[in-house]
């Protein structure tokens, strides 16, 4: 009798570490839904490329759990962030097509969708999240930027963010003259491109993945980005500085596919929508938080922070003047002009 129940509690054990296991490989465990989604009526399948432990990322599944709700089980968002389903211009490409419904597309690479989208993403325009809730809550600003896909078949439902973008960097830049030293990393976007060139700076653009070995290695020297991003994915263990430069805040905008939201019936359209606008308000509250508690916990690691002085702060937003007018021919120099005096630039 002995041996088979050694050889039952073996076979327990062994089973329990096998799924122990499993979930500790599966980085998305702990958001898995507490909820059956088999009888939803519609589905909803959103993209995004970043870790839910950012706020600005794990929106998605805070609106998947209040749209469930709020539906009575009748909408399911399928939510994939990690870039589960590619990259984002492969993701783009299916939300194009109604092969996925959604995407919380990284600001930099919504510019790729539509020229006026790239207006979050120029230098000093929409660069703090006071002016950031600002050019959502005001009518005259938020609308042509929802629209501003429409000819893409896509409507711009939200956004969240992950932060006030700076330089996180091997060797302190604390003055302008520091920064022409060093090899930024920057997106693949061109508002970004646009920017570097009229700073006269040294940058590399690379996909993100290729970032950590770039760092190591050397063949970057600084990485433009936000200290939530940097902090969270270890970027600080190598690049100890961070100069805080605030140009623009690092955003996730919402693109949903306008023809299967127009396929669902008035009053879930509505809910869902809803629901949509409540947790992407809550989500950039929570990001703001999220910035100070990353900085906080980035400076008692011994990550050190630095801001240009005056002189210089000047100097590159004077420089920055020609990417605006460059982009305000693409997305409308009346709107540009709009938004900038809205917001106080």
């Amino acid at each position: 009798m002995k041996k088979p129940l050694i050889a039952l509690l073996s076979t327990a054990l062994l089973m329990s570490a096998t799924l122990t296991m499993a979930e500790d490989k599966d980085p998305l465990a702990a958001w898995k839904p507490k909820f059956d989604p088999s009888g939803a009526k519609y589905t909803y399948i959103l993209s995004n490329v970043s870790h839910p432990v950012i706020e600005g990322v794990g929106v998605g599944y805070r609106i998947r759990d209040a749209v469930w709700e709020k539906t009575n089980g009748q909408i399911y968002v399928d939510y994939r962030p990690l870039s589960v389903l590619g990259g984002e211009k492969d993701v783009i490409s299916k939300l194009k097509i109604g092969a996925i419904q959604g995407m919380l597309s990284s600001s930099v690479a919504a510019a790729n969708v539509s020229d006026i989208l790239g207006i979050v993403n120029l230098p000093y325009v929409v660069d703090t999240f006071d002016k950031l809730d600002a050019f959502r809550n005001t009518p005259e600003l938020w609308d042509p930027f929802a629209n501003g896909a429409l000819n893409q078949g896509m409507i711009v439902t939200d956004i969240t963010g992950y932060g006030p973008y700076g330089w996180a960097t091997t060797t302190p830049v604390k003055t302008l003259a520091d920064a022409k030293t060093v090899n930024f990393r920057i997106a693949e976007a061109p508002v970004n491109t646009d920017s570097y060139k009229a700073w006269s700076l040294k940058f590399t653009v690379m996909p993100w993945p290729d970032v950590p070995q770039a760092l190591q290695t050397g063949v970057i020297t600084g990485l433009d980005h936000t200290a939530i991003v940097c902090n969270i994915t270890k970027k600080f263990t190598i690049a100890k500085n961070f100069t805080e430069l605030d140009y623009a805040m690092g955003l996730f905008v919402h693109l949903i596919n306008k023809r299967w939201l127009d396929k669902l019936p008035k009053d879930l359209q509505e809910t869902f929508l809803s629901v949509i606008k409540e947790e992407s308000e809550k989500s950039r509250a929570l990001t703001r938080q999220q910035h100070a508690d990353q900085v906080a916990k980035a400076q008692a690691e011994g990550v050190t922070f630095y801001k240009l002085p005056d002189s210089d702060m000047a100097e590159i937003k004077k420089l920055s003047e020609p990417v605006l007018v460059k982009w305000s021919e693409k997305i409308g120099p009346d709107y540009l002009t709009k938004v900038r005096t809205t917001l106080g630039n």
